[in-house]
């Protein structure tokens, strides 16, 4: 079987992607997969070193476009559509799998073009403009959430459940905290804003550092931007200096979100899986750029009871609510269940499954 991959240029998109390509390599049958997407926002750097050839198609959004920036942006799209049929008709894939995302749209009509199957995957609760033209081209569809239902064809869709990396399985908390020389009574807060940073979330985390870290030890996940700022914060900290653990990225973050006993987060489609899969109990911070979508993932997560929702308008809030929550083991505990719950092991295996059956027609 020969598969082509494409996805939008965030992790919340890519990760699920690969998760996915890791079920179908387990199950064996792969000739042959490629990754189809721009080359501007990191996607080689997460793809090739899984050994997986990637192929530029170049894209671009088109919400929130003025008149001058929406013709480029159509032009770019058309252009990468074009370059899209001639690398697939190339490639001669069996099956086209995306994962959504503006910068999966080329691919996808490419597929339509050439008669390719198509399997889709929603990663967030509500599609965005991308996935909502996808459907009227997809063969099948797989989504998250049973609440993204209602904005998807039901007769060709599937909810798997959101495919994470096999690691947020296979380690306990205990077995993480031990890796990560954390006591196991000690109470850590993980921030995380996004694969970027989040500046709104860091502001506020600097601005209540010395009650944080009163409060737990401080793992702080900052992004490239921030992340001198982090380590002169550290440095005033005096005495608690050792409870502030700040890195622009971290590898092994879902070590971190498994060894955590809260979580400061944005709400991209990752958190819809990674929580869960981490039993991390959370609070989210929703961005409100891509049309608002984390606003509807946050509320998903919320009314399940893995998390609580805080606006960007009330990040002031954010050292009192960490601390609140911190001391109230009972909601801790009730929350970490309810995460729990929500975790699907078998997404991938299951949407692999899928991918293999559209193939085969």
């Amino acid at each position: 079987m020969r598969v082509a991959l494409t996805a939008g240029g965030t992790g919340g998109h890519i990760f699920p992607a690969l998760a996915v390509y890791d079920a179908l390599i387990a199950e064996g049958g792969v000739e042959d997969v490629r990754f189809f997407g721009p080359d501007n926002r990191g996607e080689r750097a997460m793809v090739e070193p899984r050994g997986i050839p990637f192929e530029v198609v170049n894209a671009a959004g088109v919400r929130g476009r003025g008149p001058v920036a929406l013709a480029k942006s159509v032009l770019r799209l058309a252009g990468g559509t074009f370059a899209a049929v001639r690398k697939l008709r190339a490639a001669r894939p069996d099956v086209v799998f995306s994962t959504g995302g503006y910068a999966s749209f080329p691919c996808s009509v490419a597929a339509r073009v050439l008669r390719k199957p198509l399997v889709v995957y929603l990663p967030d609760v509500t599609p965005g403009w991308a996935v909502r033209a996808e459907k009227r081209l997809a063969t099948r569809m797989a989504t998250t959430t049973e609440a993204a239902l209602e904005f998807l064809p039901r007769k060709r869709t599937v909810v798997t459940g959101y495919p994470v990396r096999a690691v947020f399985f296979a380690t306990t908390r205990e077995e993480a905290r031990a890796q990560l020389g954390i006591a196991a009574d000690e109470k850590v807060l993980l921030v995380a804003g996004a694969s970027q940073g989040a500046q709104a979330i860091n502001a506020a985390v600097f601005a209540g550092l010395e009650e944080l870290t009163r409060a737990a030890t401080v793992l702080h996940v900052t992004g490239l931007a921030d992340f001198a700022e982090a380590v002169e914060r550290k440095g005033a900290l005096g005495e608690r200096e050792g409870r502030y653990q700040p890195a622009a990225f971290r590898e092994d973050l879902p070590l971190l979100m498994v060894a955590a006993d809260l979580g400061v987060m944005r709400a991209g489609a990752s958190v819809l899986g990674e929580l869960p899969a981490a039993k991390l109990p959370s609070i989210l911070v929703p961005g409100t750029f891509a049309g608002g979508h984390q606003r509807d993932n946050a509320g998903w997560l919320a009314n399940e009871g893995a998390a609580v929702v805080l606006e960007e308008t009330q990040i002031g809030e954010l050292a009192a609510r960490v601390r609140a929550l911190l001391g109230d083991g009972d909601q801790l505990g009730a929350m970490r269940a309810a995460a729990a719950k929500l975790a699907r092991p078998d997404a991938a295996a299951s949407i692999a499954k899928l991918v293999r059956e559209v193939a085969k027609r």
